[in-house]
């Protein structure tokens, strides 16, 4: 099993951006979502296998969006005690896009592997996300 987290504030995939160059249309990332995978593709590097996961793999992700400066101190508690959940926009889909896209070729060789996918969203004082992947035995 791989285990890693990734400090910091979550970054959601954000929509692909267009220009023309040359009268040729150019899709590309938004500098955010590039950036993060950047960083999501670094912390995974330090524990990437011997060589590229190639099987049908599950994956568990845990988003731990920072709380709301809005929430009172009760609230911040509960939240930090997983009983308030982030119920706003990002999608967590949209969080775990930019994520396995990060890991193609660091992790495995493509995100089509993954076949069984667990995500969940949370507050905490201390944002991160936490990713972890297990091979799936066949037969």
């Amino acid at each position: 099993m791989i285990k890693f987290t990734v400090y910091g504030t979550p970054v959601a995939q954000g929509r692909p951006r267009a220009t023309t160059v040359n009268g040729n249309v150019r899709m590309y990332d938004p500098a955010k979502s590039r950036d993060f995978k950047k960083y999501v593709r670094l912390v995974a590097s330090e524990h990437r296998p011997p060589s590229l996961l190639d099987g049908p793999l599950a994956m568990k992700v845990n988003i731990y969006k920072p709380s709301l400066k809005s929430f009172s101190k009760k609230k911040t508690m509960a939240a930090e005690k997983g009983e308030l959940r982030p119920v706003t926009k990002p999608d967590v889909d949209n969080y775990v896009k930019g994520i396995k896209d990060a890991l193609k070729s660091v992790i495995w060789k493509d995100d089509s592997q993954v076949v069984d996918l667990h995500i969940s969203k949370w507050y905490s004082e201390t944002p991160r996300i936490e990713v972890s992947i297990k091979e799936i035995q066949e037969g």
